[in-house]
């Protein structure tokens, strides 16, 4: 299985003691997000996790000790944008610390395994369109060499998030425009060795030079793992998501990043509740157990292909 840490909150800032602890054990509890008391164990051990997709705004808590995850293969899913903190309240800043921690890491690990995201793209009137052409122009200079590939998307709408974009004066631009837009942004990326994908995007940016990107990437974790996978398209996830089926662990209203666009959180209570739970040694992120919660085993297994194809072979 692809295990995905976390689409759901950023484990590898906040949770990384946590989830270290769920490694060393080889499992992990998870409720059900629709129903709480309906919990699975989840077996992470390295026999059945093929690789891990880690997302994150910020790694440094992981850097020192990436050793323990040797038994392991696995890629980041890096943010990092050129918003203030009037946008992503508390992310660190960008330039002293955490394009220093993106290099550290891409020198740690290879810089195939450290995807950059400009996600989501908001256009508002401070961060205008030409406001992000020049911060996405310094940061894809800083990482040049430290990254194969950048993602971007533009922002969605969700009920969750609806009113914060309201009160930022977030605006749409024109297809024509948008299109220009994502052109520079795709040249800007070449210049610096980056190839770039879309994320989820209905829009076609083929003529940009941007592709349909999938973020949990069969080719790439085909390429990291050096094997074959027999992986499906995620249902669960949007039409326009390309990416493979995955094992989430998060938590919702768990992040503390406290960004404006977030779709992972209900409200800033609600994270200050579940958050004041949280037990690093606890079998399940932000929480217990309890005795109204039903148990199921959840059946996982490695989806690499056994057998070679005589086109493997050629």
């Amino acid at each position: 299985m692809i295990l995905s840490v976390s689409r759901r909150t950023d484990i590898p800032n906040y949770y990384s003691e946590w989830f270290f602890n769920r490694v060393k054990e080889g499992f992990v509890y998870v409720r059900n997000p629709m129903n709480a008391h309906q919990v699975s164990k989840i077996d992470i051990t390295p026999e059945v996790v093929d690789c891990i997709v880690f997302w994150t705004k910020n790694p440094e808590p992981m850097l020192n000790r990436l050793d323990e995850l040797s038994s392991y293969d696995y890629y980041f899913q890096f943010t990092l944008t050129g918003y203030g903190k009037d946008i992503e309240c508390n992310v660190p800043h960008k330039k002293d610390r955490m394009i220093p921690v993106f290099q550290e890491l891409s020198q740690k690990i290879g810089m195939k395994k450290v995807i950059w995201r400009y996600d989501p793209i908001i256009f508002t009137k401070k961060y205008m369109p030409e406001y992000h052409l020049k911060a996405f122009e310094q940061i894809a200079t800083a990482l040049k060499g430290y990254t194969e590939k950048c993602v971007i998307s533009f922002v969605d709408i969700y009920a969750k998030n609806k009113k914060n974009m309201e009160l930022i004066d977030s605006y749409e631009v024109d297809k024509n425009e948008l299109l220009e837009f994502a052109k520079k942004i795709a040249d800007i990326a070449n210049k610096n060795g980056m190839a770039i994908g879309s994320c989820a995007e209905s829009v076609d940016l083929d003529e940009c030079g941007i592709e349909h990107n999938c973020c949990i990437d069969k080719t790439l974790i085909e390429d990291i793992i050096g094997c074959k996978l027999r992986v499906e398209k995620d249902k669960n996830q949007r039409e326009e998501c390309g990416c493979m089926e995955s094992v989430e662990i998060g938590t919702y209203n768990t992040c503390k990043n406290g960004c404006k666009y977030c779709y992972a959180n209900y409200s800033e209570d609600s994270v200050i509740k579940n958050c004041s739970k949280y037990d690093p040694k606890s079998p399940i992120l932000c929480g217990w157990l309890d005795e109204n919660d039903k148990i199921t085993e959840r059946k996982v297994k490695s989806l690499k292909e056994q057998q070679l194809s005589i086109f493997d072979l050629l």
